[in-house]
């Protein structure tokens, strides 16, 4: 995985092979598959290199249909099925060794004013005040300075979460993990390093969110977990490379799939994002 700002910025900056047609490359990693948010990532930035610059993603809607080749680059291919005066849509499909891999469907518009409101930020501690993600995590025989490496860069730091003994206690809600997360390192000025940035970072803690009320952390061996799909409503321009509060929430798991719902805060209260993906969380007494 990219281990620094440079190294992100590069891997999100695809390769133009014909209109419409992108190849994005992989980078060095240690996972058995391509991480879901970078073919999220991907996708959006495909999508966004076919729109005029008036128009601005306001949400993304996509499904993992196999996994990803790590020693493969994968090819993006944009439909364009909607271009009008104040929206546009657009069909992004990734395939690897000639089969469909991911799927997303991505809207934009033409940013214009119109009736504001937003949910009020949770009370957490300031992002400083809080332990880095990788010193939180159990041991589970994955090596903590290895999982810091692949994951580098991004900084990730723990706030809060509903385990027993945990900080948050929201009545009638099962499970809440609350990260401060930023990519580690100055990003460009335009939207789409940001928006796909962010995407990018979005896939990777949401289904840790869904094993709190089991004990159970994504990386354990008695857990088979992955992404089925995702969707991302972007509601007001932010900067990935400041930080940002990912407030998740697990309202149900059931029949071997977890789902997650997250709000996205910046560090002065704005909401700027909402966040929702379903995923695969069998055991191993379910594979058994």
């Amino acid at each position: 995985m990219p281990r620094s700002v440079d190294e992100l910025i590069a891997l999100l900056d695809l390769e133009v092979i014909e209109d419409n047609l992108f190849r994005g490359q992989q980078p060095d990693t240690m996972m058995q598959r391509v991480f879901g948010g970078q073919v999220a990532a991907h996708a959006l930035v495909a999508a966004s290199r076919t729109v005029p610059e008036r128009y601005a993603v306001h949400s993304l809607h996509s499904y993992f249909l196999r996994p990803g080749d790590t020693a493969v680059p994968i090819v993006y291919d944009v439909d364009t099925l909607r271009e009008g005066r104040s929206f546009a849509t657009r069909r992004v499909l990734a395939r690897q060794h000639g089969r469909p891999i991911f799927v997303l469907t991505a809207n934009f518009q033409v940013p214009e004013d119109g009736l504001d409101h937003q949910d009020a930020m949770p009370e957490v501690r300031d992002p400083e005040a809080c332990p880095p993600l990788g010193d939180v995590l159990p041991k589970t025989g994955e090596d903590s300075e290895a999982w810091q490496q692949e994951w580098a860069a991004l900084e990730v730091r723990h706030a809060s979460d509903s385990r027993p003994g945990g900080e948050i206690a929201i009545p009638g809600s099962a499970a809440n993990v609350r990260l401060w997360i930023r990519v580690n390192g100055r990003l460009p000025d335009d939207a789409l390093s940001h928006t796909a940035a962010f995407t990018y970072a979005s896939d990777m803690t949401l289904l840790g969110a869904t094993l709190v009320p089991h004990g159970l952390h994504i990386g354990t061996p008695e857990v088979q977990a992955a992404s089925l799909d995702h969707a991302v409503w972007f509601h007001r321009p932010f900067r990935a490379d400041e930080w940002w509060l990912y407030d998740q929430a697990s309202p149900s798991a059931s029949g071997g799939r977890g789902l997650t719902f997250a709000r996205v805060f910046t560090q002065d209260g704005l909401l700027v994002a909402n966040v929702a993906q379903e995923g695969l969380i069998r055991t191993a007494t379910r594979r058994s």
